[in-house]
């Protein structure tokens, strides 16, 4: 299994696709058109081990919800994912067992390098 989880607006989603030599062979899900399930995101913890660690601070509604002076539970991660795709560190991809979140350096180099 091959998924793809992405924003076609960011510029940061559509470089690392780009690198991808046979894109075709992922399932593209672009969440700000197709929103993410609560199966798709289970599916994604279960990989992860949390949804905080799919979860993005650099979102823009992170502070001015002012989510950044609250201590959040792992549900108000799932819950803040599910009703604003930005919560969402992106990309995740899903290569059999293994998966890929966010754009760090790493985390790019070792995606690549499964994929080929």
């Amino acid at each position: 299994m091959k998924k793809a989880y992405f924003l076609s607006t960011c510029s940061t989603c559509k470089k690392i696709i780009a690198q991808i030599n046979a894109p075709e062979s992922f399932q593209m899900q672009d969440i700000k058109s197709s929103s993410i399930t609560t199966e798709q995101i289970e599916e994604m913890r279960e990989r992860a081990g949390s949804y905080e660690a799919l979860f993005s601070r650099r979102a823009l509604k992170f502070r001015s919800m002012g989510l950044h002076e609250k201590s959040l539970s792992e549900e108000d991660y799932k819950s803040l994912i599910l009703e604003e795709y930005t919560f969402l560190k992106r990309p995740v991809f899903i290569v059999d067992d293994h998966i890929f979140i966010g754009n760090s350096k790493k985390t790019v180099e070792s995606f690549l390098s499964q994929i080929q």
